[in-house]
């Protein structure tokens, strides 16, 4: 297996894309802008429930983390995604998609049981709300993971997903041990409000005594701060991690590094789909910032792809797309 420069963990699940009501949430009694865990069975009367009544968009692979590694990849980056999957045609579709997109995988990630799954509700203002049956994901373990190639990695990756889950936060505890021990930096994103709201412990627990570069949106800093300012939460931040990026939505991103500290504006786009924007902006600065950008440069580049994202139903772009945008984001730059 080749050596890479991001080695990501994260959830695997196969998302189904709906454009629904804001009444068809509140009758489902679904909080808007979150990701709510269930079962299958419940996932499933949702499914018919959405079939009958609201806008079928497609299917995709999805989990925050994999977003990521598509994302750094597709720009020029190399990744392995450490993973989950059912032995079923979801999962084969799953690693497929990803092997296709250039990213490494180990076969280990195969084991018996339910792909996961993700109902991704989007509203007429673009806001994604998520019904996520975990399925075989959110048993991932160390027995899964390949954690070879991360001895000679830049970056481990970690989704604040895997919080919910006791096996993968212990798989964490020793993907953190190795990178320690060889000198890799540790990048991990809060993920969601719901993660910050219901499972704060096991987050706490995965930053442990710290990480080399926090990410998160404006409504996670604030709720796991406990401040009402994004300038508040970055200082309260700061304790955990030197580097923090607090990503502001269309008003841009709030970088505040060793060495930089600003905010960078957002790029006008009509949006119609926000998910995956988070996981396309955190894959496009670790791009930038593993390929020497500095952290202004590397912001504005994420904000472009990332923007590009919420132009569309699905939470990646073409692969060749983000090289595209790449190479016209570098000719302004000359």
């Amino acid at each position: 297996m080749a050596n890479v420069d991001l080695f990501a963990i994260g959830n695997a699940l196969i998302d189904q894309e709906f454009k629904v009501s804001d009444e068809f949430l509140s009758q489902q009694n679904l909080q808007k802008g979150t990701m709510q865990l269930t079962d299958g069975d419940t996932q499933a009367a949702l499914y018919q429930n959405l079939q009958n009544s609201q806008t079928y968009k497609g299917q995709a692979s999805g989990g925050s983390a994999a977003n990521t590694a598509v994302a750094f990849s597709a720009l020029g980056g190399s990744a392995f995604y450490g993973c989950r999957v059912g032995n079923d045609a979801l999962g084969a579709i799953y690693l497929q998609g990803l092997n296709e997109a250039g990213i490494q995988t180990a076969a280990q990630s195969i084991s018996e049981g339910v792909t996961g799954t993700c109902m991704v509700l989007v509203s007429d203002d673009s806001e994604r709300t998520m019904h996520t049956y975990l399925g075989i994901t959110a048993e991932l373990s160390d027995a899964q993971i390949d954690f070879a190639p991360l001895k000679t990695a830049k970056w481990l990756y970690l989704e604040g997903y895997l919080s919910t889950s006791d096996t993968a936060r212990k798989a964490v505890q020793q993907a953190r041990e190795i990178a320690q021990a060889h000198g890799v930096k540790i990048a991990l994103t809060l993920s969601d409000p719901a993660m910050v709201q219901y499972a704060r412990a096991g987050l706490e627990e995965m930053i442990g005594s710290g990480v080399d570069l926090l990410m998160c949106n404006e409504q996670e800093a604030l709720m796991y701060t406990g401040t009402e300012n994004v300038e508040a939460a970055v200082t309260a931040l700061q304790a955990f991690s030197k580097n923090v990026v607090i990503t502001l939505g269309a008003h841009g991103a709030r970088i505040a590094m060793e060495k930089d500290s600003l905010t960078v504006p957002g790029r006008a786009v009509t949006a119609v789909d926000t998910n995956g924007a988070g996981d396309a902006f955190a894959g496009a600065f670790l791009y930038a910032l593993n390929a020497g950008f500095n952290a202004k440069s590397a912001a504005e580049l994420a904000i472009l792809i990332s923007s590009e994202v919420v132009t569309q139903f699905g939470p990646r772009l073409d692969v060749d797309d983000y090289a595209v945008l790449l190479n016209s984001f570098q000719k302004e730059c000359v």
